[in-house]
């Protein structure tokens, strides 16, 4: 089997040859695989026919130069005398590995026959987003019939209650855009990329589950994967019935109320759930609950978990034309390519860093909110990305010498506080300001090129005066840093609202190298416990906090 990791393809050749609905998409069809495989078979010398099997393992796209375009692919091959040809081609970008080119085989364990559980010691997962689904379906397969506690809705039950709150609606504060089946990911670009190191291979595994359960097979190779909230809702509900169908239980509308302790172990989880109290057994707790369950924090921490301030980041969504983000990234090709993105970074002159996060190309601004009278926004994408707007956030690192105090959950409040701000600033719309007014500190009276693309209420505003100054001091310098990088970035009419301050997790809860905290029995997990930053992640940590609950009972 020989490895090749720089086989390129002209973006030219590609659309002259290839379906455009397939490139807008990043799908490989068959047109362009062949293409693929002649240009591998062209760099080892090779006539194409010779070349038995290939597989594109990663595909991802070279834009730096923007009159030569390419794709990048790495890919496996397999021919007849496949030493000899590496040893003669000579590059390191290219190896031999003795073997054939596997197939995976997708949930090969995943309808395994499960065994029986203890029903009197039941393991208990609270939260149902990315850590919480994964874990609850890697502990099913094994047999452990989880019961998941989720205080939000189904996803279709969900989307109405969001809708109604968008289009001016009471807000829930227990079914929202943070709580409910598939966590704040659900209503997000459903990005699936990750810079966590994967030596286990639970990356390409969750890629898997997710494309058996419905996402687009090109998650599997392209990478900047991501499937978009309108699919990821079908997929979040097939892996919940397969999950029941397992024999696992869902229980929504089930709010984590607090933990029963004895000695310092776990023996039961309180909840509530259709506004009544209730108790059941527990040996084993994971706690998937999410960043925005701020009062199961303070549960938490009144029950003795221990726990201890982190580091995250606070800042403002940033809007510009997509015409404007696709033409600064791929030039005369931006119609023809898929909706364009990016990443920037910069230090201003305090020593701040200020960076763009959760890019949503063709996306959409939501009101992210989830207590009463306080407002957070959030960005959202669908599969197709086809909004005339690309938004991201742009933020500044808050650290704990920034909100002060010995006080554990000082984050929170931090938090808390600037939500607060940004809730009275419009009357509890989103409030918008135009950056050429954000670097006077004069609220906005009017809009100009570039109109907010929004789910929720809106109303102009001075969206500096929400933030501390230091934020909006970096914020300001950095995006006029972010406009020497990408042409107009810096525009005087580029829309901010605000505010993001949701982007991570404000605490971290310990846990030991079995994945307990202090109190066995407890399993922190995913991003509300400080172990992720996004779905992939906090996915991940699923997994590993289920293999090592099931470890243990093996």
């Amino acid at each position: 089997m020989i490895h090749m990791s720089q086989v390129k393809v002209p973006v030219d050749k590609i659309l002259e040859e290839c379906p455009l609905e397939l490139v807008r998409h990043g799908i490989i069809g068959p047109l362009e695989q062949n293409l693929v495989k002649k240009a591998a078979a062209g760099m080892l010398r090779l006539p194409q026919e010779k070349i038995k099997d290939i597989k594109i393992e990663r595909k991802s796209i070279d834009a730096r130069k923007k009159q030569q375009i390419h794709y990048t692919y790495k890919v496996l091959l397999a021919c007849a005398g496949e030493e000899k040809i590496v040893n003669r081609y000579g590059k390191n970008d290219v190896k031999w590995v003795p073997g054939d080119i596997a197939v995976p085989s997708g949930l090969e364990s995943c309808h395994a026959v499960a065994a029986a559980a203890d029903k009197k010691e039941r393991t208990v997962v609270a939260g149902f987003g990315p850590a919480g689904i994964f874990a609850a379906l890697e502990l099913a397969k094994a047999g452990f019939a989880p019961i998941v506690l989720e205080r939000g809705l189904d996803v279709k039950e969900r989307q109405k209650v969001v809708d109604a709150f968008w289009q001016g609606g009471k807000l829930n504060t227990e079914c929202n855009v943070q709580f409910g089946e598939g966590g704040a990911g659900t209503f997000s670009d459903g990005k699936l990329n990750t810079l966590v190191k994967d030596p286990s291979g639970a990356n390409q595994k969750i890629l898997r589950t997710f494309v058996e359960f419905g996402a687009p097979s090109e998650i599997l190779y392209l990478q900047k994967p991501h499937i978009g909230t309108d699919r990821l809702k079908d997929v979040v509900c097939a892996m919940r019935k397969e999950i029941i169908s397992l024999g696992g239980e869902i229980w929504f509308g089930a709010r984590l109320e607090d933990i029963v302790v004895e000695n310092g172990v776990l023996r039961q989880v309180l909840f509530k759930r259709n506004g009544k109290e209730q108790e059941i057994i527990c040996k084993n707790l994971v706690l998937a609950t999410g960043h925005s369950a701020r009062d199961t924090f303070y549960s938490l921490h009144r029950a003795g978990i221990l726990m201890e301030q982190k580091s995250f980041a606070v800042g403002i969504r940033v809007e510009h034309p997509q015409e404007m983000i696709g033409k600064n990234q791929y030039g005369v090709y931006y119609t023809k390519l898929p909706a364009a993105d990016y990443k920037v970074t910069y230090q201003t002159s305090g020593g701040r860093g200020v960076y763009s996060f959760c890019m949503c190309p063709g996306g959409y601004v939501v009101n992210a909110s989830s207590e009463e009278g306080r407002l957070a926004v959030n960005g959202m994408s669908y599969y197709d990305r086809d909004g005339v707007n690309a938004n991201s956030a742009v933020v500044v690192t808050v650290s704990p010498e920034d909100f002060g105090g010995t006080d554990v959950l000082a984050g929170i409040e931090f938090q808390r506080r600037y939500e607060r701000a940004a809730y009275l600033q419009a009357g509890g719309k989103i409030p918008v300001q135009l950056f050429g007014d954000f670097q006077k500190n004069l609220p906005s009276s009017s809009l100009g090129g570039v109109v907010p693309q929004i789910k929720g209420e809106y109303a102009l505003g001075n969206v500096r005066e929400i933030l501390p100054k230091f934020i909006g001091d970096s914020i300001a310098e950095g995006i006029q840093a972010f406009g020497k990088r990408i042409r107009g970035y810096d525009r005087e009419d580029a829309v901010l609202s605000g505010i993001e301050s949701r982007t991570s997790s404000p605490v971290r809860i310990l846990r030991d190298e079995s994945f307990q905290a202090n109190i066995r029995g407890v399993y922190p997990c995913g991003e509300g416990a400080g172990y992720a930053g996004g779905i992939m992640s906090a996915a991940m940590d699923g997994l590993r906090v289920a293999d090592a609950i099931i470890a243990l009972k093996n």
